[in-house]
This record gives structure tokens, C-alpha cells and sequence, in this order.
């Protein structure tokens, strides 16, 4: 069985690793895969899939990258907020960028921005950089990422009322 993308999903293979288990017979080699599934408009997914043959661990991938996507907010092509990241050894900073800057990352985190839809952005590996742990680094980071509507509803406040506060702060 062959999982298709729907139409307005794109994806991309971020790592492919050959792994390997030891048995009495010798040992046992897979592929393992990992996925990022995106629209470009503020929903992405990573996925892993193993198996024997690497199209069949591309599918796998592909559909538990469907089954793990979120929703975020993406403002004038970047992300509202600083934000911090964490999973395993991994750590992930990403900051918002003015528009024309570009996608400023590694190619783990990199490729999760352009499937969410991200324009500009600055990002930094703080620790491990391995593909696994730094894609579910950036997710959770993504994941704690609130639109200023939702911010200024908390606050009881109207946005444009939190943006005169952040313009008078800076000042």
C-alpha cells in the first residue's frame, strides 16, 4: 500500500540512515528515514519510517508525518516570537528576521521552515546536531510559538494596544 500526500502537501527527506540490529544469523540491516511534511501555510509534520527498502520507509515517514502535524503562526512570513526548542540532547533557537533575510538555518531545521511556509528567519543549533532530535527540537519550539491575537485575548487586551506597548518599550 502506497500512502499518497494530498495535493497541497509537500515533503522532503531530511535524513536517510542505514541502522542495523545484530542477530544469531548475522546482522539485520534497515533504513530508517526521516520526513518533513508541509503546506506552506502554518502546518508542518516530521515523521520517522524503517524498513528494509528505503521507498517503503519514505512512505511510512510521510504518513506519521501526517499524524504528528501543528499549527502555527506565521506573521509578515516570519514567526511572531523568539522561541526556544528542546528534545533530547538537541536545542534549537529560532528568532523572528526582517522581510528579505531569507531562511538562515542548517538543513534539519531549514527544511521545516520553507514546509511550514516560513520566509525569514534566524535559527542556531545550540547543542546535538543530530537530524532526529533536532527536527522534533524545532517542532517543539514551533509548538510554543502564539499569535498576538492570542496574546493580547490572555492580556485582555487589543493587539494594536500590545504593539503601542512594544513600540513605547523600544524606544
Amino acid at each position: 500500500m502506497i500512502a499518497q500526500v494530498p495535493e497541497q502537501l509537500q515533503n522532503e527527506v531530511i535524513e536517510i540512515r542505514r541502522v542495523g540490529r545484530v542477530t544469531k544469523g548475522g546482522k539485520r540491516m534497515r533504513f530508517r528515514v526521516v520526513v518533513v511534511v508541509g503546506n506552506g501555510a502554518g502546518r508542518v509534520g516530521v515523521g520517522i519510517g524503517k524498513s528494509i527498502e528505503i521507498p517503503q520507509a519514505v512512505q511510512q515517514a510521510i504518513r506519521n508525518a501526517l499524524k504528528n502535524m501543528i499549527e502555527i503562526p506565521i506573521v509578515n512570513g516570519t514567526i511572531p516570537h523568539e522561541v526556544r526548542g528542546e528534545y533530547g540532547a538537541a536545542k534549537v533557537l529560532l528568532r523572528p528576521a526582517y522581510p528579505g533575510t531569507g531562511v538562515i538555518a542548517g538543513r534539519t531545521v531549514g527544511a521545516i521552515c520553507r514546509m511550514a511556509g516560513i520566509k525569514d528567519i534566524l535559527t542556531k543549533a545550540l547543542r546535538s546536531t543530530n537530524p532526529l532530535n533536532l527536527a522534533r527540537a524545532t517542532l517543539a519550539a514551533l509548538a510554543q510559538l502564539e499569535s498576538p491575537e492570542v496574546v493580547a485575548k490572555r492580556r485582555g487586551k487589543s493587539v494594536k494596544e500590545l504593539v503601542e506597548a512594544e513600540n513605547g518599550a523600544e524606544s
